[in-house]
């Protein structure tokens, strides 16, 4: 099994301590050091977890969120919480990558769903009849044909030019529904199947430029397996008029049980 790059280092300061406790050297080749910096959008942010830390202003960062619940578990010396709520693949070019350096060595992102359209997806298929959710997901998948590719190079590009040695990994968003499930209201079975293709459509476009650039992807699909909204133990928000920017995120538990595993096994 290939280790991780946190476990690796972990265990070579076990053993750097272990030879230093026994007169065999200096561990000087050790270093406690471990930089991880957490970027894109409001998968990351936390968006939906509540207990926004109110410095974070508009970009709604959580000590709820997968990036600083692995942070608070595995307490690396350096941890820069840049994710933003809203963000798109400019967003992460112009105000997310200053944390990054030669020293980094972890970094964890989540990006692409709003370049694609997400919000006006979702918005679309809540207001308007099946065939204009339809069209209007259709248009999405073009534009991860033809666009979105291009703008996740100038993206993963930034990343590794400024974290050269950096472990990157990439994190997918999940299917939203659960079909024929327990919802009796709402979107129809064909709207539901639409947004869930979708979502793996988008998955598989950021898998493959991740691959191409020697990054990991992480699947959060089968971690949400059985929490989607119509399960009955949903981990996401279905439509909140009370707090519409809420509506379709990963609520806490989904910060914490789905996001949160999934990104340590790849760390």
């Amino acid at each position: 099994m290939k280790m991780s790059r946190f476990a690796a280092l972990t265990s070579s300061l076990l053993l750097a301590a272990s030879a230093a406790l026994f007169g065999a050297g200096q561990a000087a080749a050790a270093t406690a050091d471990f930089g991880y910096v957490a970027l894109g959008d409001s998968y990351s942010s936390g968006v939906g977890a509540g207990n926004y830390d109110s410095g974070s202003g508009n970009c709604k960062r959580t000590t709820r969120a997968y990036p600083a619940l692995w942070a608070a578990a595995h307490a690396p010396q350096t941890f820069s919480f840049a994710a933003c709520s809203g963000a798109r693949t400019g967003d992460v070019l112009s105000g997310q990558l200053s944390p990054l350096n030669s020293g980094t060595d972890l970094v964890s992102i989540t990006i692409g769903g709003n370049d694609a359209g997400f919000s006006d997806v979702m918005t679309t298929c809540v207001l308007q009849s099946e065939s204009t959710c339809v069209s209007r997901v259709n248009q999405a998948k073009a534009y991860v044909d033809s666009t979105l590719p291009g703008q996740l190079d100038q993206v993963y590009d930034a990343i590794h030019g400024r974290a050269p040695g950096a472990h990157v990994v990439v994190l997918g968003y999940p299917r939203f529904y659960k079909l024929n499930g327990t919802c009796t209201t709402g979107l129809t079975e064909g709207e539901r199947s639409a947004i869930n293709g979708a979502a793996d459509y988008l998955n598989a476009a950021i898998a493959k430029r991740a691959a191409n650039h020697g990054f990991t992807f992480a699947s959060v699909a089968g971690a949400f397996t059985g929490h989607e909204i119509c399960s009955g133990d949903a981990w996401l928000h279905s439509v909140n008029w009370l707090n519409i920017g809420e509506s379709y995120h990963p609520t806490a538990a989904g910060q914490s049980g789905g996001y949160l595993p999934v990104f340590t096994n790849a760390a």
